[in-house]
């Protein structure tokens, strides 16, 4: 073109054609690739600890969660008015990263079982459940075993509120 024909010519604003579009984005896509891409998700430690949890309290052998002195001042914290019952975090730490997670388990066991196997158990359905539900890979699982349910252990006494 000349330059008088550039001066003339209407100023239009820089579109691409579809095809230009097709050829910048896999599959043809505007906007960044496919909508399930588009933007950061992220998972809250007590999220990753309520799912650890409610899964270890699931594994048979599991009698409770948490040492002595969290399990007493969870069970004041129960009767308490407007609370829900036993909280799902108690006796679980979660340290979450962008793509992978780390737990620590305060169980308390039945006696009888075997210690290892339980732990076994708890390790293999926490894993499950944490990286099916928040596609975190969970890096290690480190288990405390805090106490042993005696069968002839009557339920601790929960304290009463004055």
């Amino acid at each position: 073109m000349t330059d008088t024909a550039q001066r003339n010519r209407p100023e239009t604003p820089n579109v691409e054609s579809p095809g230009d579009r097709q050829r910048k984005e896999p599959g043809g896509r505007s906007g960044g690739g496919a909508p399930a891409s588009r933007g950061r998700t992220t998972i809250a430690d007590g999220v990753v600890e309520k799912i650890a949890g409610l899964a270890a309290r699931e594994v048979v052998g599991v009698h409770e969660m948490g040492s002595g002195l969290s399990r007493s001042l969870g069970a004041v914290r129960e009767r308490v008015p407007g609370t829900s019952g036993r909280s799902p975090t108690r006796g679980v730490k979660a340290e979450v990263g962008e793509v992978q997670t780390a737990l620590d388990l305060e169980i308390v066991v039945d006696y009888g079982v075997s210690i290892m196997e339980v732990a076994a158990a708890v390790r293999e359905n926490v894993v499950a459940a944490v990286e099916r539900m928040t596609s975190l890979e969970v890096v290690e699982i480190n288990i405390a075993v805090s106490d042993v349910k005696l069968p002839e252990e009557e339920e601790e006494e929960e304290p009463r509120i004055r």
